[in-house]
């Protein structure tokens, strides 16, 4: 590829074309006719010798070398704007602004809440609107406005959403405090005897990926009691001889409240991290909220 004659315009009319996968959006967020997008489509199919984007069913689909190229060239590209044009200022204790976040009720509680105090106390007009997380809508939602910012497994977003890990979650046995078979340490088989109490974010489910571990173990744990929400268990748990494994986030300020132990055998975690969508990358306002929960989640 000659980069003499290399125009810089082609590179962020790609850039809109991967993340929009659609000649008429990329147009409208470059306000540029349709027909010129697509000739430049064009000109970068002959540059990168690569049809990039395939026409599909809805919109178009990425080529593999066009997936390669998505990455290198946001980060190029946010390099060149932060030299040429900083991001405008924004002044938290003045400022006037709505976010709008979707999340799971326990991500709610571990991060959403904190970083609602803590916004009360150094920008009073920036208002938090919290809704469920709907995986299989979010991406048309941020690309209507309708979500502005994820709190989620950053690995199952839509590769033309941006990313940030946040931190690593993982499980922690809670019960009451007094509980008198719950110790400190206890075994496989004594695990297992226990009322257990599970989350099934579908409803109903008294099987998850924990009795498969222990099935592969010879055991079969004794669950009484099938939730969909993480926010039931810690009181729950706290009234009864019941126990459950939880999130450590969603107890970590409770120790005076539960008995928290190590689960006896090794139980996977998950990640947790912020996802949103290219129109809010440089909203100086959306880009100061990413950084206080990042704060907060650390």
């Amino acid at each position: 590829m000659d980069t003499k004659r290399l125009d810089l315009n082609l590179l962020v009319t790609l850039e809109a074309l991967l993340v929009e996968q659609n000649v008429s959006r990329a147009a409208n967020r470059l306000h540029l006719s349709q027909p010129a997008v697509s000739a430049q489509l064009s000109r970068l199919r002959d540059m990168f010798d690569d049809p990039l984007l395939i026409p599909a069913q809805r919109g178009m689909t990425p080529t593999a070398k066009a997936l390669d190229l998505l990455d290198p060239l946001r980060r190029s590209l946010d390099q060149v704007r932060t030299t040429v044009s900083q991001h405008s200022d924004f002044a938290p204790a003045q400022a006037t602004l709505t976010t709008v976040i979707a999340c799971t009720d326990y991500l709610q509680a571990a991060l959403a809440q904190p970083l609602v105090l803590q916004l009360r106390k150094r920008a009073p007009g920036v208002r938090l609107a919290l809704r469920s997380l709907d995986l299989p809508q979010l991406d048309a939602q941020m690309a209507r406005g309708e979500v502005d910012l994820a709190l989620m497994t950053p690995g199952v977003a839509a590769p033309s959403l941006r990313t940030r890990h946040l931190f690593d979650e993982r499980y922690v046995l809670i019960g009451r405090r007094g509980h008198p078979k719950l110790r400190r340490s206890i075994t496989v088989a004594e695990f297992a005897q226990l009322e257990h109490v599970i989350v099934s974010l579908r409803g109903g489910d008294f099987v998850t990926p924990v009795d498969d571990t222990l099935a592969a173990q010879g055991y079969k744990r004794n669950v009484v009691l099938s939730t969909s929400s993480f926010l039931f268990l810690p009181e729950i748990v706290s009234q009864s001889d019941f126990v459950a494994l939880v999130p450590q986030r969603l107890v970590r300020d409770r120790a005076s409240q539960l008995r928290i132990v190590e689960c006896p055998f090794p139980v996977d975690g998950f990640e947790v991290g912020m996802v949103w969508h290219e129109r809010n990358h440089s909203h100086p306002g959306q880009r100061w909220v990413r950084e206080e929960l990042a704060a907060v989640s650390s």
